[in-house]
């Protein structure tokens, strides 16, 4: 038997692969995926119109702009996230990290530029997301919140109860507002 690709009410794309379980993947991330390609060919673009234009564009010129352009793409790149049932998964361009989210010990904010989630499970392993991947994405959310109510049970998750709780937070303010502007209320 192949694989089989269903997609949810809400647009979460989900791939049943047996026992494993139910996947659930960033329903956003092709799209960011292409503005990251469509970012990277315009920046490109105009460095070798503007070079040919002043007549300086030499192979040398041209290799810098694609190897700029190639740099960009990496940058603005996200991570494309998945969840199943007891685990969540982050992957780069290069690597994936995953943690078994039933276990965890901790799960922290990163303030910075771009706030991050740090979750981090019994077994040592290490995912920093972007928290907005779980608040575009209910299917992922629902996954993620039973699972990390299993570590709460457990008593494994020893610190993150608090961001934990600004993440539903957050997330229940996204979904009331989405109700109310579906609904004409705003």
């Amino acid at each position: 038997m192949g694989r089989r690709t269903t997609r949810s009410a809400t647009g979460a794309e989900a791939e049943h692969t047996g026992p494993r379980g139910l996947l659930v993947q960033d329903i956003h991330w092709a799209g960011e995926r292409r503005s990251a390609i469509g970012a990277a060919s315009l920046l490109c673009a105009a460095l070798f119109v503007l070079d040919a234009g002043l007549g300086r564009l030499d192979v040398t010129r041209g290799a810098l702009w694609t190897g700029l352009a190639a740099l960009l793409f990496v940058i603005l790149l996200p991570a494309r996230v998945s969840a199943r049932p007891g685990l969540l998964s982050a992957r780069g361009l290069l690597v994936e990290r995953s943690v078994l989210t039933g276990s965890l010990v901790s799960i922290r904010w990163s303030d910075g530029v771009s706030q991050r989630m740090i979750l981090r499970d019994t077994e040592g392993n290490r995912v920093e997301i972007d928290p907005t991947v779980l608040v575009r994405n209910p299917a992922m959310w629902r996954r993620f919140d039973t699972d990390t109510r299993t570590s709460v049970q457990h008593g494994t998750l020893l610190c993150g109860a608090t961001a934990l709780r600004e993440l539903a937070e957050r997330i229940d303010r996204e979904t009331a507002r989405a109700v109310f502007k579906v609904s004409g209320l705003q």
